[in-house]
């Protein structure tokens, strides 16, 4: 009877362990949710998918390229959320359900009647198109099922889809949506294009060479990769450039896992399971910034920074470094898959070899050394900027310069997790003239962008996270403003919208405020085309003879006011 015990034990035992991928999936209810629409699930954007700065925290859901789709409900709850904003997620809604979890639904083109019609009398009390309101329970209560909203892509320059979240109400983590029982095909392989070998440390080395380096990879006939016999010494660590392409859809993916084993034993494993926002900035210490930010190619590192804090590591020895010793020969297996278990591996068989260090890193030196964990002020030429302890991640020497009125601050190669400011000295300057000025930062291709500008004295202040140029431009030229789908005198009475045409092509708009008849109005404002959009049936009309006002201020304050006369009955 112990033997028969014992058996069963063991074939439990074996059962569990042998759930692999899927053992996750038993901490959440997989036929709670429903998926939020009734086309078919494709996806553009996967969880936790690596995104500048940030993790994707959710399923961006294809809409064939249109708007309008029915929003449902996951399941039934009440609407504990909404969120109108110009960019980020645009239109959004939470809803909190009794299970203790919270689905999120962003960019949408609006909301259903009676939830429109809450957002709306919110605006017009406010008089602001972006709001953020958090219903109770009992006022926007929903059913499973429910149409709650309409697919759309507002929030900046997005193309149409559906952003959907599950995030745990209590914590706000985020969790894979896939955990749920959200089912997406998937038959396809990751594909890794890109290895990476790093050695850390003067006698570190991997072929001779003490600074990052490719290594060739080959492809195998069963679809592995076989990389190059690499020699290498001392501590090191390896990162690959990799992605998923999903059934019928040609974007290029995110990872679920990557996974490293070192003869056969799994030294390091990385997994998009779930992660809070605090921690969503320490991607940056994820992938090999520098090659992100001279290459645009996002290398994910398969060891540990020393700062990195990311939750999203299931275990980790040694932080995933390796430590090659003289004459001794290793197996490296690096395992990429998706959620539905395909996988491409790279084999790297490593020789331990102590040998001379033909290449080098370069260590650039400056007047200007920073430490990561140290409070820094410098100045030069009128330009001063200021670290807090704790700006960047490692010590460095800062590359810094203020010439032909332009302040260089390093290259955007380094990750920054707290903002920095950059002050200008603008005495020389006339009060007329510093009305007129601000703090733009110039781009790869000498494209300028406003930056936030706070005046003080003979001061202007801006605050970032990036690095690069700035400089200091004039601006007095008011905004534009043009009526676009109706003139001026003209009968609107079969017109659903009134549209405007509004452009700032020097600091950027700032505001805009639409009257008719003395009233404040809603205008959506539309980004990717520079439209303000009125809804004509917010507003009934007992007069033919109507008085549209449109005001329109820069960051700078130049003001533009556009008056037109429209007439409608009804």
């Amino acid at each position: 009877m112990k033997k028969l015990v014992l058996f069963i034990l063991m074939c439990c035992y074996f059962a569990v362990y042998s759930q692999g991928e899927t053992s996750s999936n038993n901490l959440y209810p997989t036929n709670y949710f429903r998926k939020p629409l009734d086309i078919p699930i494709l996806l553009s954007g996967t969880f936790g998918e690596l995104r500048s700065n940030h993790f994707h925290a959710g399923l961006d859901i294809k809409t064939q390229q249109r708007e309008g789709f029915y929003v449902y409900t996951a399941a039934e709850g009440y609407v504990s959320r909404i969120k109108v904003s110009l960019w980020g997620y645009g239109k959004a809604i939470y809803i909190t359900h009794p299970n203790g979890y919270t689905t999120v639904y962003a960019h949408l083109k609006k909301f259903n009647k009676r939830i429109e019609e809450y957002v709306k009398n919110t605006q017009y009390s406010k008089e602001n198109y972006e709001i953020e309101v958090f219903p109770s329970a009992n006022e926007l209560p929903v059913s499973k099922n429910e149409v709650i909203a309409y697919t759309g892509s507002t929030g900046g320059f997005v193309g149409p889809h559906l952003h959907f979240e599950i995030r745990d109400s209590k914590t706000e983590k985020p969790i894979n949506p896939l955990f749920f029982g959200i089912d997406v095909n998937d038959s396809k392989p990751p594909t890794i294009n890109t290895l990476i070998g790093y050695s850390f440390g003067d006698s570190s080395h991997i072929n001779q060479i003490g600074k990052p380096t490719q290594i060739p990879l080959k492809k195998l006939a069963n679809g592995d990769l076989l990389a190059n016999k690499t020699v290498a010494y001392g501590k090191i660590g390896f990162g690959i450039n990799a992605y998923d392409q999903l059934d019928g859809a040609y974007n290029k993916n995110g990872l679920y896992s990557l996974e490293m084993f070192v003869n056969a034993e799994k030294v390091h494993e990385f997994k998009a399971t779930t992660f809070s926002f605090y921690e969503t900035r320490y991607i940056n210490l994820l992938i090999d910034y520098e090659r992100y930010g001279n290459l645009n190619q996002r290398i994910q590192k398969c060891f540990i920074e020393p700062l990195n804090k990311l939750s999203m590591y299931n275990n980790s020895i040694d932080n995933g470094y390796l430590t090659i010793k003289d004459s001794l020969n290793y197996n490296v297996e690096i395992i990429a898959k998706d959620y539905k278990g395909n996988q491409q591996k790279i084999i790297i068989p490593v020789i331990g070899k102590k040998d001379s260090i033909l290449v080098k890193d370069k260590i650039l030196k400056t007047p200007y050394p920073i430490k990561y964990n140290v409070f820094q002020k410098y100045a030069e030429n009128g330009v001063t900027v200021t670290f807090p302890a704790f700006t960047f991640y490692n010590d460095f020497y800062l590359d810094f310069k203020v010439a032909d009125s332009i302040a260089h601050i390093h290259t955007p190669t380094l990750p920054l997790h707290k903002k920095f400011t950059i002050a200008f000295d603008v005495s020389k300057y006339t009060e007329k003239e510093q009305k007129h000025l601000y703090i733009a930062s110039i781009n790869k291709k000498g494209k300028t962008s406003y930056q936030t500008t706070v005046k003080k004295d003979n001061t202007f202040y801006t605050s970032t996270k990036n690095l690069g140029n700035y400089t200091l431009l004039f601006d007095n030229k008011e905004p534009t403003i043009n009526l676009h789908n109706f003139k001026n005198e003209q009968w609107v009475t079969n017109f659903s919208t009134l549209r405007v045409k509004i452009f700032d092509n020097e600091s950027g708009i700032k505001s805009f405020r639409g009257e008719i008849d003395g009233e404040w109005i809603l205008m959506e404002y539309n980004i990717k085309t520079n439209t303000l959009n009125y809804n004509l049936s917010d507003k009934s009309f007992s007069e033919a003879k109507h008085n549209l006002k449109v005001i329109v201020t820069d960051n700078v304050g130049n003001t533009s006011t556009l008056n037109a006369t429209f007439y409608r009955k009804k």
